[in-house]
């Protein structure tokens, strides 16, 4: 009756109903089954145990909808109200009864799609007129549904014309637009004609299990596959994991020891609008596309270029856009080990060296242990070798920069934490059964690697292992946590390939759920999860935490605290936390660099205040020309404070690495501690500590 309920309201809502009947999607038996397969391990596995019931379709319904149409764009406040009728029913269709709503909803979707990009075609037959003062609102996230097709004409009738300005300020006259446009329009139609029962299904099931916590998903048959390949780094490409949002191709993350981490300059965030082969190849535009067909673009053979033109994270539509060029390659775990670097601070009438250690990922080689090799690669013996040649060139201190590590094995967490803690516990870990174990240093008898002076570098793309890793350090006050407040992923997955739990081999394959089984808890008893690690001094970064972290995520499991477990922490570092935040609040008055990394972050925080771009090409231009010369001039503001020569252009400027703050002010901390502790020891020293200028 619900599946009649909706052919209805879409026939008053005048939806077309041959667009309906051309290759319908309909749920299959198998989906039946993976629902209820699904929703028994939630039930059973999931670390809330989350009940399958009322409450939870509600949610469902939200997320299903904001997956869908996130922006939007698309959907009619009719058509939201007509799919109420749904709200609490999706836990019974997911549970035992048939999705056909599912499908229906997504019908309307996929109509609405053709009817807007059949729109967007006609709005290119002739050319905009770029002198007109009108403005392009293209956050609607929070906006209300559009209440009529009129009401959307007009929104998409400054989205493409916005869409024709980005590529008019690219210096494309307007055949040349006018072909970009029609192919990207047309091609994103034949995507919506190419999804499979399995695609819909996919989406649907990913809004059912990202309503218990962002870290559960479910993978169809021929995902699960895609994800196969990625984790056994067999295919050569660029080592960045991607998502579509709004018809963009986005990163998600970049993988440590890939082509993007060594070239630096792709971040997360970033979208992809055109793929190029080779060294000259042109630009294909890519926006609408699907996701698998990016991959295969990017994808190529070994030691090959491909080009990627790329919007900025952050960039307002029609910003300029950087074109990268990296070689393909398989991910390389030497390339992801850590490396060591020595920075000399002139402090007190003398050079004070400051180790550095960089540890990209939480790597091991499980292959190589189980064939029984001795030499396997590990990032805690790698770390370890490192830090006996940075004291052989006599270090004054050492910092672990973990900025960018999303983390990695749990093993490697704790067995680094020993390499500067005593023996003793590093992480607790709650299952969802409500038992607490309790991970030791795993070598408990081995002397401690380092205990000079330390501090741990992180932000807010530091997660997982990394925050278990800093926490252990904060906890026995073992060193100084430097950065950001860390991403605040506390949690433990499990993945299920659901294919083991059927009996029946003729199946077309289930796919697989990871599951959310666990969280992590510090061995003072606090969670890692949602707050994550907070520095003890805290730098200005351009990452916004708003926007990034497991914080930002409104179905992220809360923090929560349990019980503390026996440790032994070192001497309390308040006073010492107090003194090294004095000297480096005096500090960067006058540091032209830290300036320079505080007004570009003002500048970035300013567009992404902008919910709106001009629709008048003179006034983009204008904007643009404002922004490069702004930052051109603040780059020779910091140059000249340095007395280093001016950089005459933009395009220079685009070929300099800037310098790295936040590694700089880190070094700076270190040597304070180095001096502090130097001082200490010192047979006429007193128990005041004067703060070192």
């Amino acid at each position: 009756m619900t599946g009649l309920l909706l052919v209805l309201s879409l026939s008053a809502l005048g939806a077309n109903p041959s667009l309906l009947a051309d290759a319908e999607l309909r749920p299959e038996a198998r989906h039946e089954k993976i629902g209820q397969l699904v929703t028994e391990f939630i039930q059973k596995s999931h670390y809330q145990h989350a009940a399958v019931d009322d409450d939870l379709s509600s949610k469902v319904l939200d997320r299903y909808i904001e997956a869908l149409d996130n922006n939007r764009m698309y959907f009619l406040a009719s058509d939201i109200e007509a799919f109420e009728q749904f709200r609490f029913e999706l836990d019974e269709m997911v549970r035992s009864e048939p999705l056909d709503p599912v499908f229906q909803m997504f019908e309307v979707y996929r109509t609405r799609v053709r009817e807007r990009l059949s729109f967007a075609l006609t709005q290119i037959e002739n050319e905009p007129d770029f002198t007109l003062d009108e403005l392009y609102e293209f956050d609607r996230e929070k906006l209300p549904w559009a209440k009529s097709s009129a009401e959307l004409d007009e929104i998409w009738r400054l989205r493409v014309k916005n869409d024709a300005l980005s590529l008019a300020l690219a210096e494309k006259n307007w055949e040349e637009s006018q072909e970009v446009l029609r192919k990207r329009y047309q091609r994103f139609l034949k995507r919506m004609d190419q999804l499979n029962s399995d695609d819909v299904f996919e989406t649907f099931m990913n809004a059912f299990a990202h309503t218990l916590d962002p870290h559960s998903s479910y993978l169809s048959p021929r995902n699960s596959e895609e994800y196969r390949i990625q984790m056994s780094l067999s295919y050569f490409g660029i080592g960045a994991s991607l998502q579509i949002d709004d018809d963009y191709v986005q990163v998600i993350n970049i993988i440590p020891g890939g082509p993007a981490a060594i070239d630096g300059k792709l971040q997360p965030k970033d979208r992809i609008t055109a793929v190029a082969q080779g060294a000259d190849g042109e630009l294909v535009d890519v926006i609408g596309w699907r996701l698998d067909d990016v991959v295969q673009l990017i994808r190529g053979p070994a030691d090959t270029i491909v080009r990627l033109q790329v919007m900025p994270a952050g960039a307002l539509p029609g910003a300029d856009l950087k074109v990268l060029t990296l070689t393909r390659n398989q991910v390389k775990l030497e390339e992801q080990a850590a490396k060591s670097e020595i920075i000399s601070i002139p402090r007190e009438g003398r050079e004070w060296s400051i180790g550095v250690i960089q540890v990209p990922s939480f790597y091991r080689d499980y292959r190589a242990l189980s064939n029984g090799d001795k030499d396997y690669t590990s990032t805690t013996k790698d770390v370890k070798r490192l830090i006996g040649e940075l004291e052989d060139k006599g270090i004054d201190g050492l910092i672990i920069d973990l900025r960018d590590n999303g983390g990695g094995h749990l093993t490697e967490a704790t067995a680094l934490s020993g390499l500067f803690i005593d023996n003793g516990p590093v992480v607790q870990l709650r299952n969802s059964n409500g038992r607490i174990s309790r991970l030791d240093d795993p070598d408990p008898v081995a002397r401690v690697a380092y205990n000079g002076p330390l501090a741990v570098l992180v932000n807010r793309y530091s997660a997982s292992a990394s925050e278990i890793f800093a926490a252990a350090i904060q906890d026995y006050a073992r060193g100084v946590i430097i950065g950001q407040q860390t991403f605040g992923k506390g949690t433990v997955q499990n993945l299920y390939s659901l294919d083991q739990y059927v009996r029946r081999p003729e199946d077309e394959g289930l796919g697989q759920l990871t599951l959310t089984i666990g969280k992590y808890y510090r061995v003072t008893g606090e969670s890692t999860q949602h707050r994550g690690v907070d520095p003890d001094i805290s730098l200005p970064s351009h990452i916004d935490a708003a926007q990034i972290g497991e914080s930002v995520r409104d179905s992220a499991l809360p923090w929560d605290t349990i019980r503390t477990t026996n440790f032994r922490p070192g001497e309390p570092l308040d006073t010492t936390i107090s003194s090294l935040t004095a000297n480096y609040n005096s500090r960067i008055k006058d540091d032209p660099d830290f300036q320079y990394l505080v007004d570009g972050i003002r500048d970035i925080e300013e567009v992404r205040a902008q919910k709106t771009v001009s629709l008048n090409i003179d006034a983009r231009r204008v904007e643009r020309k404002q922004a490069m010369e702004k930052r051109l001039q603040r780059e020779n503001v910091r140059r000249a404070a340095l007395n280093l020569d001016p950089i005459e252009s933009v395009e220079a400027l685009e070929e300099l690495d800037g310098p790295d703050v936040h590694l700089d002010q880190a070094a700076a901390i270190v040597t304070d501690l180095a001096v502090m502790r130097e001082v200490k020891a010192a047979p006429e020293h007193t128990a005041q500590i004067i703060p070192v200028p």
